[in-house]
Order: C-alpha cells, then sequence, then structure tokens
C-alpha cells in the first residue's frame, strides 16, 4: 500500500491488535469438547458438499481449491482484515493521494492511519461474536489462513458463536451445526460452480470503489462514529438521520446504479443460501422447522438498541433483508419454473435478476425464460 512518510491510512496489524484484545470470550467448553466441535464441523462441512450439491443440481470441480477453516474469534478477524486490505487497498491508495495533496496531510497520515486501526478494531471485535459462518470471495492466503491457490476462496466456520447460539436458542447441537454447514457451503458452491460469479463480483465492487468521491476525513468520522457507539459514548442527540450506513456516505450517482445491482446479488446469494439450507433440512436436520422458527425470532429481534444502531451504521441491516428478499426471490422462481429453470440465473451476468426483479420475481421469469424461448 502506498504511504505517505511511511503513514498507511489504516494500521493493519494495530486494527488486529486491537480487535483480539477486546473479543470476548466465546462460551465455557472444555479442551475435549471444543476438539469434538472442531471435528464435527468438519464432518458436516464435508457432508454438505454432497446434500448441497445434489438439491441445487449445481456442479463444478474446484472444491479442493477451497478449504474448510475452523477458526476462532480472534481467528475470524485475521482473515477478514487480510480481505479488507485486499478489497479496499484501490480505494485506500485514492484516499491516500488525496490527503496527500492537502494542507496537513503528513500530520493526519502519522496519526490518522493508528487512530482508525484502533477503530476499525473495536468493530472488528464486535463482528467477531456475531458471525457463524463465512466464504470468503476474495481471500488472500496467510501463513495461517490458507486459501485457494487458483483463485478460490476458503470456507470460515467460527467455532465458539456456533456453539454460543445453539445454547441460546436451546436446539440440538448435532442439528443446528450441520444447518449452519449447509448455508454456507451454498456459497462454497456458488462460486466453485460458477466461474464468471468471482470475476464479476470483484469487477462491480472495484467500479463502486473506484467511483468514490468522498473525502478521508468523512470515512474516518463514519469510523469514529460506529466506534463511539460500540463503546457507548455516542449521544443519543446524533441518532437519527446521522445514522446513515458507511455505504451510504460514498454514493455517487454511478454508484447507486452499481449498488444497485450488487444488492440484487448479494440478496440472490444470501437468498439461495437460505433456501438451500431449509430445503435440504428435512431429509438431515431432524429439528430443521424448530431451528427456522427459533432463528428468525433471534434475526427479528435483533439485540439491544445500541446493536441496532450499530447494524445500521455498519449497513447490516440491509444484509438482513437480503437473507429475506432473497429468500423470497428463489422460492417463487423454483415455485413457478423448477430448480433447474432457477439455474439459469447463473448463466452469465446478464441473466442474474436486477434489484427490481428481487422484489418481483416474475418480471425475471419473464425476461430469462421468456427470452431464451422466443
Amino acid at each position: 500500500m502506498t504511504s505517505i512518510r511511511g503513514a498507511e491510512m489504516v494500521d493493519w496489524n494495530l486494527a488486529v491488535a486491537t480487535a483480539t484484545r477486546l473479543v470476548r470470550p466465546g462460551p465455557e467448553v472444555s479442551r475435549d469438547e471444543a476438539r469434538a466441535v472442531v471435528a464435527e464441523l468438519r464432518r458436516h462441512a464435508k457432508a454438505s458438499e454432497e446434500h448441497v450439491r445434489g438439491f441445487t443440481r449445481m456442479g463444478g470441480d474446484d472444491l479442493d481449491d477451497t478449504p474448510v477453516l475452523v477458526v476462532d474469534r480472534p481467528g475470524w478477524v485475521r482473515a477478514n482484515v487480510a480481505g479488507f486490505r485486499e478489497v479496499l487497498k484501490p480505494l485506500l491508495d485514492k484516499m491516500q493521494e488525496r490527503r496527500g495533496s492537502s494542507p496537513g496531510g503528513a500530520v493526519l497520515g502519522a496519526v490518522g492511519g493508528k487512530v482508525t486501526g484502533v477503530e476499525l478494531g473495536m468493530l472488528l471485535s464486535f463482528l467477531s461474536s456475531r458471525v457463524l459462518g463465512q466464504y470468503e470471495t476474495f481471500a488472500p492466503a496467510t501463513r495461517e489462513l490458507p486459501a485457494g491457490q487458483n483463485g478460490g476462496g476458503r470456507l470460515l466456520l467460527v467455532a465458539p458463536n456456533i456453539v454460543h447460539v445453539e445454547r441460546e436458542l436451546d436446539v440440538q447441537p448435532h442439528d443446528f451445526r450441520l444447518w449452519v454447514c449447509l448455508h454456507e457451503e451454498t456459497h462454497r458452491t456458488q462460486f466453485t460452480a460458477v466461474p464468471w460469479l468471482r470475476d464479476h463480483l470483484e469487477g462491480e465492487i472495484q467500479s463502486f470503489l473506484g467511483e468514490t468521491e468522498v473525502d478521508p476525513m468523512t470515512v474516518l468520522e463514519r469510523v469514529r462514529e460506529a466506534a463511539q457507539s460500540l463503546a457507548g459514548g455516542r449521544p443519543e442527540s446524533e441518532e437519527g438521520d446521522e445514522g446513515r450506513s458507511l455505504v451510504e456516505i460514498v454514493q455517487t450517482p454511478a454508484q447507486r446504479e452499481i449498488l444497485g445491482r450488487l444488492t440484487a446479488v448479494m440478496s440472490l446469494l444470501e437468498g439461495h443460501a437460505d433456501f438451500v439450507m431449509d430445503g435440504v433440512g428435512p431429509a438431515v436436520v431432524p429439528s430443521v422447522a424448530e431451528i427456522r422458527e427459533k432463528f428468525q425470532q433471534r434475526r427479528a429481534r435483533g439485540a439491544s438498541r445500541l446493536d441496532l444502531a450499530l447494524r445500521k451504521l455498519l449497513g447490516l441491516d440491509a444484509k438482513l433483508r437480503q437473507y429475506r428478499d432473497g429468500e423470497r426471490f428463489v422460492r417463487a422462481v423454483v415455485g413457478e419454473v423448477g430448480m433447474d429453470g432457477f439455474n439459469r440465473v447463473w448463466t452469465s451476468p446478464n441473466t442474474l435478476p436486477t434489484k427490481s426483479e428481487i422484489a418481483k420475481p416474475a418480471d425475471w421469469v419473464a425476461r430469462v425464460h421468456r427470452k431464451a424461448e422466443s
């Protein structure tokens, strides 16, 4: 990453150190219990491959290029910092250049990188206790965290969080762990079975970041607001119209168009994973109905007022809508044209649903199927 007099926009090492220092401990388990959880998650991840591929009718030969890693909360933090550095590099380089040409840029460079590193670390420590699993599409390999050698990502399963939620919901641990693995394996299958999807998504993200014309201090201020909310230091009077997400502050007209496409793709991917985990569930997860009901209630409740404010600021509320809207789209399309008809969605970027089609699945069916049949 470029720097000004040696100072980076974000001190990534400090972000990792801060997050791992602040991260809350996971649920109490003995060493033998922890080993058993890890072993079971690995077995479930392997079993999920066949379940998901059989249900979705999606193939692919690159599973060996996407390792499955069972991690703790600090491991999730390290993996995501590595991913952030990769994806955000063009944006941060651009901000770095702008800061260098502004009055006082060198001073900001000396201090801002460490301040942002600490505040980013605070946010990552908050998020690290909430993620159950994650398919890292753009994951660079590190010494501790391997990734695919030929462009594949890696699948992370966050063991302490899975144990925490299964206890909180009071559900059967074996069933819940397999249910989570089915969701994450669906994401792995999406990217291994659809070779163009990763490059398409990366291109859209980089186009979005390339259009950014925001002042560096504005972004740093948003990160600072989120960190202050987490620390309980943000006055209540500052909530309301100031509660915009980090994404919402960097939208030019071109970005809004790109973001609409990205939202549609992410809704498709998340909704498809939810649809598959529930579709496979009855055959292999006896208590799937109970798990789904309790999990949906947990999603709807959210947590504290602070948690809700942070979800808004970080854009997490939009992610929850993606699960719901995307699942409705997939269910409606499969109901009308079957699984093979739905799988036309993976033909090319042109057959992906638009944001409006996610809300109106019949419009996608009419566009893709009638055009193909005419």
